[in-house]
């Protein structure tokens, strides 16, 4: 089979997949397909890289995706964000199917129509699967006569013959100076909900929910401050599940500092048989995330489970006071940061100077380092030029580098991890003379922006019921974009984050409405493959609105914006906008001007100070 240019020749991996199926030293029976799902045991996002069986398979190095095999076919579903990038990285063995798109069929439809009629076995390893996923792709199969088996053994792990070892990286206080309430504290409002719901075990996989739960934060996966563990809640002890050696020397004081005289230790694979002593004694109920694997829900019979979304997932989405000052605080340095950078790319393009998508990102790398309680980025930059501002997730490297010229957009998404707070930006510009297509989109794309913005909405509303409000004005021309409108964002803890989202797809059940004291991104975008991308993306705060009325005492809220970074007003259609949008813009640019720009004077930043005052202008 030929390869794709530039992709991964990935052939002699699907033969040597393709023998395991059907090596019963291996599995209990010959598979006839096999599923390698983009996730570790702990359901993260983000995956060390030890864990990025599909991105290895495949040769796709997106976040999000699965891969299913069978003995005659390869498959990649992934959704919107990725389609240009998959099949860019993926070669000819592999079909690309654009999850989302009308007409593309399920895993769960695609397997029951591609295996022989019935009695076909489809494995998965169960740590990598989702209860939720389990259930919903075995019914599926079930009912096309299909079975979906547990494969205890990795097979992709037999074919990995140079799989990176698990990251150990040291574990480090975070202390209430930042998180704003003691673990004791979160322990006891823990242990509360788990009395309201009869439960006397909380099982936590989820890396960032343990985190927040016991104010420790790592770096075992790249840009996320978490750490390798489980973390298991009973009314009277709580046990940690863990390396020791990654422990660092203060831990012990801060758990005595915070509170803590409960904490039991233990090795990071004894949960298993932990929890499985645990489910043959226990007379209460099992607290899991719905998120969580089907190796770990299926430790505890259907009787015994509480499948919610579990206490901390909502406790760290809702910012306390400090998370709240702490989050403003870290997007005004941030804003300094991006504001410095756009300052100088346009003197070096306006120059003739070469910059090109990496030098830039590297750039602007080095300048948040600069600032005060910065930590790492929270993300790889996406630096992108022209065309490969299409490409949603790119990633600027040495064989797709393009330079920065006054001839194309630019844009670029870009964010820090700060002991304070997680950032999260993005901006588009036009150093030259964008076109009058170039100008309307990216109006249109703003329009949306402040809409989303400026909406009030009755509390606990999902995110699924604003999503058109940022696409109206796309949608009005015949436009769209095939992403998210907005996630979660965690206080220095992960970039996305749940259970929070603003999206188009239908969400399930384990998501959550909107509350005060949520910080969520506002970013519509519009993409025209092999020319450009538009994206603008804020963080925002959920705070009360006041409204004369009250319907049903619900409350109701609104947005206040977070990010503070100007929005290039050369690339806009002033006749596009309202009235009431000019003035929302003319308010946020003053904000800018006067709030980031106390900061760039006082870091010495003369000529970034100079770019904002004018980028900031009033529009008429």
């Amino acid at each position: 089979m030929s390869t794709m240019a530039g992709a991964k020749n990935t052939t002699h991996l699907l033969k040597h997949l393709r023998s395991l199926m059907k090596n019963t030293k291996y599995v209990n029976e010959e598979l006839h397909a096999y599923i390698v799902p983009s996730a570790d045991s702990h359901g993260s996002e983000y995956l060390a890289a030890c864990d990025e069986r599909r991105a290895f398979l495949t040769g796709f190095t997106g976040s999000a995706g699965t891969a299913v095999v069978t003995q005659t076919h390869a498959c990649l579903w992934t959704d919107g964000r990725y389609h240009l990038q998959a099949r860019a990285e993926m070669d000819l063995n592999w079909t690309l199917m654009k999850d989302g798109v009308a007409g593309t069929p399920t895993q769960g439809e695609w397997l029951s129509s591609t295996l022989p009629a019935t009695g076909g076995a489809v494995g998965v390893d169960p740590r990598l699967l989702s209860s939720r996923v389990w259930d919903t792709l075995a019914a599926e199969l079930s009912a096309a006569g299909h079975s979906l088996r547990p494969v205890q053994q990795n097979l992709v792990d037999l074919v990995w013959n140079e799989q990176p070892a698990r990251t150990s990286n040291a574990v480090l206080p975070h202390p209430v100076k930042y998180t704003g309430m003691s673990v004791k504290s979160k322990l006891e409002e823990v242990r509360s909900q788990m009395q309201q719901r009869k439960c006397t075990l909380l099982a936590i996989a989820a890396l960032d929910e343990i985190a927040y739960l016991l104010n420790l934060r790592g770096s075992d996966i790249v840009f996320n401050p978490v750490f390798f563990s489980y973390c298991v809640v009973l009314p009277d002890t709580v046990h940690l599940f863990i390396d020791a050696q990654k422990l660092s020397s203060g831990v012990a004081q801060h758990f005595a500092d915070e509170g803590v005289s409960d904490l039991q230790l233990h090795g990071y694979e004894d949960v298993w048989s932990f929890l499985k002593d645990k489910a043959a004694e226990m007379d209460g109920k099992a607290w899991l995330c719905p998120l969580a694997s089907h190796a770990l829900t299926a430790i505890f019979d259907r009787s015994q489970r509480v499948l919610e979304r579990t206490p901390p997932c909502t406790m760290k989405a809702i910012k306390n006071d400090t998370e709240i000052q702490g989050m403003h605080s870290a997007h005004v340095r941030d804003a300094a940061a991006l504001c410095t950078y756009l300052s100088w790319l346009e003197e070096q393009v306006s120059a003739g100077h070469n910059v090109t998508e990496v030098s830039g990102a590297q750039k602007l790398d080095a300048l948040r380092a600069e600032q005060d309680l910065f930590v790492s980025l929270s993300f790889s930059t996406i630096s992108s030029s022209g065309p490969n501002g299409a490409v949603i997730h790119y990633h600027p490297a040495a064989a797709t580098d393009r330079p920065i010229t006054a001839d194309e957009l630019y844009l670029v998404d870009s964010g820090g991890q700060y002991r304070d707070g997680t950032t999260d930006v993005t901006r588009t510009v036009h150093f030259g003379h964008p076109t009058k297509h170039q100008k309307e989109c990216f109006t249109r794309v703003l329009k949306g922006q402040i809409a989303l913005a400026t909406a009030v909405f009755p509390n606990k509303t999902r995110g699924t019921l604003l999503d058109p409000l940022a696409r109206l004005a796309l949608w009005n021309v015949g436009l769209d974009y095939s992403h998210g409108t907005g996630h979660g964002i965690g206080s220095y803890l992960n970039v996305h984050e749940g259970p929070m989202t603003i999206h188009s797809r239908p969400q399930p059940p384990s998501e959550a409405g909107l509350e005060q004291g949520m910080f969520v991104s506002d970013e519509p975008g519009y993409y025209e493959d092999g020319q450009f991308g538009i994206r603008l993306e804020n963080i925002v705060r959920v705070v009360p609105a006041a409204t004369k009325h009250n319907f049903g005492g619900r409350g109701f809220l609104t947005f206040t914006h977070v990010t503070l970074v100007p929005v290039q007003t050369k690339m806009l259609v002033p006749e596009l906008l309202t009235q009431q949008e000019i003035g929302w813009l003319n308010d946020y640019h003053a904000e800018c001007r006067e709030t980031v720009g106390a900061v760039l004077q006082a870091q010495g930043r003369t000529a970034a100070h100079a770019w904002l005052l004018r980028e900031t202008e009033t529009l008429g």
